[in-house]
């Protein structure tokens, strides 16, 4: 198969990644990680001048007509530099579900303005029991005329302390985990009833745990049709797997390569570790890891627009090989490096925190494990009917 990128996309990764090498240089970030913000609003202005926040979107919207190879592209680069600035949540996630059920005001209201810089989106979905079901939804919406009331709490809300407007999955009829009855509302994460317990994750992210009393929105503040919501939040949900499987595929390439560059330094008994047979043979096992997980990112990014159990599966596959790989890769560098690679001021262990946090996200290799065989089932259930 062809993988060549366009020339668009191409010059899209050289301004990212030189970007990135000038302005997010290893001692920058940890100076940002340590500030009170956590991230930096000029580099997210620099993002928006550079079109990388409107590169997924079509022309129609406003956007560059990209789509998620765009992404990928985006964020194998975010992985390379460890970027901490809210892309998956606000563009890919917030972005999605405007771009795939958003109505025209909607558009102009939030999308617009997010592909600006000036309107940054944060998804508030998982609650403190949830785990990792989509359809496990306690927060509710009831109505109010045209209106509707929040009740609820949302967990490890990624992005929300930096996001202007918050996009919440709420319960408008049925039960726990009915599949049909929940809906998506954007709500101003300023508006009356709504209160935030911002901290850092350990992956030097910043998350919000959010809770709504009484938060009155408008009807008009729904995405898409009341109760039948789900079936948008899995396939946007799939597209951040695509994402977050792109950016874990940039930081392998890095922990690869400074454990290669490494043992290359490192001597014992007067030679390079780098010559011991058995060493070369795990980096090789790294290296094959690193290749794998970029061609399940491949298979997914380009299977998202199919039909939904494909697409499903796709996702589900990336999920166990980055996950398993991300743990693999970040150990053995881990142990090549000896006890240097457990430190904080070697940047090689934030790349295995970032890996090990990417393999949670959106469910992580049992769960995925679990997903992919019962869609495999239904599938030959369904061929057999």
């Amino acid at each position: 198969m062809d993988f060549s990128f366009t020339e668009e996309q191409n010059m899209i990764r050289d301004s990212l990644s030189r970007l990135i090498k000038d302005q997010y240089d290893w001692e920058t970030r940890n100076k940002v990680l340590a500030s009170e913000s956590g991230w930096r609003p000029e580099m997210w202005a620099q993002f928006a001048e550079l079109g990388i926040l409107m590169a997924p979107f079509s022309e129609e919207d406003g956007g560059l007509g990209g789509n998620a190879v765009d992404v990928m592209v985006v964020m194998e680069e975010f992985g390379k530099g460890l970027v901490v600035e809210p892309y998956v949540p606000s563009v890919v996630l917030g972005g999605g579900f405007l771009k795939h059920a958003g109505s025209t005001a909607q558009k102009e209201n939030f999308l617009a303005p997010m592909m600006g810089g000036e309107v940054v989106l944060a998804f508030a979905y998982a609650e403190p029991t949830s785990r990792f079901n989509l359809n496990d939804v306690t927060t509710t919406a009831r109505a109010n005329g045209s209106n509707y009331v929040l009740n609820g709490q949302k967990s490890v809300v990624l992005g929300a302390p930096w996001a202007t407007h918050l996009i919440v999955s709420a319960r408008t009829s049925g039960d726990r985990f009915d599949d049909n009855g929940i809906s998506l509302f954007i709500v101003p994460k300023d508006a009356a009833g709504i209160s935030t317990r911002d901290y850092p994750t350990m992956d030097g992210y910043r998350a919000s745990e959010v809770y709504f009393e009484n938060v009155e929105v408008s009807g008009d503040d729904m995405i898409g049709a009341e109760g039948s919501a789900l079936p948008l939040i899995e396939k946007v949900c799939d597209e951040g797997i695509a994402a977050i499987s792109a950016e874990a595929c940039g930081a392998m390439e890095i922990a690869n390569a400074d454990t290669l560059d490494y043992a290359r330094q490192r001597k014992q008994f007067n030679v390079p570790i780098a010559s011991f047979q058995v060493l070369q043979h795990r980096m090789v096992d790294m290296f094959i890891e690193h290749q794998q997980s970029m061609s399940m990112t491949y298979q997914v990014t380009l299977r998202l627009e199919e039909d939904e159990a494909t697409r499903k599966k796709a996702a589900s596959a990336a999920k166990v090989q980055i996950g398993n790989s991300g743990r693999f890769i970040g150990q053995a560098a881990t142990q090549i490096h000896g006890g240097m690679g457990v430190t904080d001021e070697l940047r090689l262990g934030h790349y295995f925190k970032r890996l090990t946090l990417i393999d949670t996200q959106f469910g992580n290799v049992d769960y995925h494990l679990r997903r992919y065989a019962n869609i495999a089932e239904g599938v030959v259930k369904a061929a057999a009917e």
